[in-house]
């Protein structure tokens, strides 16, 4: 019987040590977490073709050519359309697929000037495909392009005589 109260003494004793030393060395985890980020395309627009009126010329009340988004020209009045071409704007519109836009077009009339003169012609009545406002345009495959025409206000031969006007206009492509 002391035999085996010492075997279980031993015992006891060993269990306390490994249970001190379990104690003193603790158990650790070591656990990896993951991180995700996205990086989308940016929303921007460029000028893909610049809006031109053609060649005309001015008759003895002037008038107005139309210029519609679809590239098409209506004279009024007494301008003369001559040979060449006319060309609506057009923006290429790019960002994340499926995206809205907003279209927000001139709402002051825009002035052309003579390059060698102080004549002016005006242009107004800006439209567009996609119409303008807000969420009109539609991403398809990342991209769309915006066609964009407008009026320009023709005076007299003697108000706008025969050379080049030039002009610049904003248009504000609002990413929704």
């Amino acid at each position: 019987m002391a035999r085996s109260v010492i075997l279980f003494i031993s015992l006891v004793f060993s269990l306390f040590v490994t249970l001190d030393l379990c104690a003193q060395t603790g158990t650790e985890v070591s656990v990896t977490g993951h991180i995700t980020a996205e990086i989308i395309p940016v929303f921007s627009a460029s000028e893909s073709s610049q809006m031109d009126f053609g060649r005309f010329s001015p008759g003895p009340q002037g008038g107005e050519i139309v210029l519609s988004p679809r590239n098409t020209i209506s004279v009024l009045g007494t301008v003369y359309a001559g040979n060449g071409l006319h060309t609506a704007a057009s923006f290429h519109v790019s960002g994340n697929d499926d995206a809205a836009f907003s279209i927000t077009l001139p709402s002051d009339p825009v002035v052309l000037t003579h390059a060698s003169s102080t004549k002016t012609m005006i242009i107004a009545d800006w439209n567009s495909i996609p119409s303008p406002g807000t969420g009109t345009g539609m991403l398809q495959n990342g991209f769309q392009i915006v066609y964009i025409g407008a009026t320009l206000k023709v005076g007299t031969l003697i108000d706008n005589p025969v050379g080049i006007y030039t002009g610049s206009y904003n248009i504000t492509f609002d990413f929704n």
